[in-house]
């Protein structure tokens, strides 16, 4: 189906005859390396996986990042038509950035996504300069961690993770995506590095340029190529993050569709037609194509189940649960104090009372209570200029629960898609069959 305000990622790419060409997206995660090598009609033709923890103790060093990169890409070629391969991008964690010399050499240890910086003069100056919208705030800014590292000795260029790896690529160590570059201040409106950056103190000339996420950065280099046995014609796409991958992979493409992420904790994302900003709920909106990836995340999912329930225990009761009726409970499970999403109340209690006798209609009310907050979730963004919602596909272990999803469907009143893949890997994929086909390679 080709969406409302069309997407250039969702749009089957139409080759020449007789020609089955294929694009790599590779994922790197916290624990390891996946990739995909997908059709123009988005099937996937191959996938790998590689664990960090082969390449060393350290999951945050780039020489192991480079060497399970390498492993994943391997062995998926081993499974494919070398030669069918026209492009190549790159997701990496969001806010995880290190120091890089000219030739792209890194100089120090990555901070990652979930890392801080303790320089209280940093984190002030960009609370006095940065719109209050700005998702440059806070201590695991990639704003904070660039101001940081741009101390260190030789540094020619702040990067970001799926920068860097795309850098090894292609010899370019200097580019950049407008995902990754949202968390260091990059104003995906105007699309430029905004002028207050500079009053905080940052060499600007240290950031990359970013490019849309998509777009062809350069081509493989001969190094690269004769490595993995590629063509050296190959395009290198520019990438994304983790999160905006994994949105793409499930095949969400129009204005009103939804992604529901049921792991340990719950994040619902939303495809809007125009941008949303609400920092007070931790959200900031992705520019994809023509359009808008708002989204939040709260406290409440599967980690609060797992404090009551083995998994094993909610398959067993998850099977004696009748969804077509209510329990009349009022739950807001929390695995502890405090929601950040979509109430912000650092206070807020779990309500897990009265419980019920039967183990089953317990964990039943926790799955309504659950549902309940993700309706509110996608109604707070609509209060925040969302569009309405008109279809959700779920992807994480929750998915799985036929019980739990017909609980969810009865509450949010949408129509439930199925997810074309779970995989990062594969909606990083897309973006490089995007750049592929527009670089004339399909």
């Amino acid at each position: 189906m080709t969406p409302k305000h069309g997407n250039r990622f969702s749009e089957k790419i139409v080759v020449r005859q007789g020609e089955t060409p294929l694009a790599v997206g590779i994922d790197i995660g916290t624990s390891g390396v996946r990739a995909v090598a997908m059709r123009p009609d988005f099937s996937i033709a191959a996938r790998s996986a590689v664990s960090l923890e082969r390449f060393g103790p350290n999951a945050r060093d780039p020489a192991a990042w480079w060497s399970a990169v390498g492993a994943a890409l391997t062995e998926l070629l081993s499974g494919v038509d070398r030669t069918a391969v026209r492009a190549i991008a790159v997701d990496g964690t969001s806010g995880t950035l290190l120091p890089v010399d000219g030739t792209g050499r890194p100089l120090a240890e990555p901070l990652m996504y979930n890392d801080t910086v303790a320089d209280n003069a940093i984190l002030a100056t960009i609370a006095r300069e940065a719109p209050a919208t700005s998702a440059a705030l806070g201590a695991t800014s990639g704003l904070a961690k660039a101001l940081w590292f741009q101390r260190t000795p030789g540094a020619a260029a702040v990067l970001h993770q799926a920068d860097w790896i795309a850098g090894k690529f292609s010899g370019r160590f200097a580019v950049s995506d407008e995902n990754n570059a949202l968390k260091t201040g990059y104003d995906v409106e105007a699309r430029c590095w905004p002028g207050w950056i500079a009053a905080t103190g940052m060499h600007m000339e240290l950031l990359p340029g970013v490019v849309r996420p998509g777009d062809v950065v350069g081509r493989l280099t001969v190094d690269s190529a004769d490595m993995f046995g590629l063509s050296r014609e190959m395009a290198v796409v520019a990438g994304t993050t983790d999160g905006c991958a994994s949105f793409l992979a499930t095949g969400a493409a129009a204005i009103g569709d939804g992604v529901t992420a049921l792991g340990s904790s719950l994040t619902i994302k939303i495809l809007s037609d125009r941008p949303i900003s609400a920092p007070r709920f931790g959200i900031y909106s992705h520019r994809l194509g023509d359009a808008w990836l708002a989204g939040g995340a709260s406290n409440s999912g599967g980690k609060v189940l797992a404090q009551h329930f083995s998994l094993p225990r909610i398959i067993e009761l998850s099977a004696a649960i009748d969804p077509t009726t209510a329990t009349g409970l009022d739950y807001y499970p929390l695995p502890a104090t405090g929601e950040r999403f979509p109430v912000a109340d650092p206070a807020l209690p779990p309500r897990l009372a009265p419980r019920p006798e039967n183990d089953a209609d317990y964990l039943k009310a926790m799955f309504e209570g659950i549902a309940a907050i993700e309706a509110l979730g996608y109604d707070r963004l609509v209060e925040l200029g969302a569009p309405a919602l008109t279809s959700v596909r779920s992807v994480g272990g929750g998915a799985a629960n036929p019980a739990w999803t017909a609980i969810r469907q009865r509450r949010l009143g949408v129509e439930f898609l199925p997810a074309l893949s779970d995989e990062a890997a594969a909606g990083t994929a897309r973006l490089a069959l995007a750049g592929a086909s527009t670089a004339g390679l399909l």
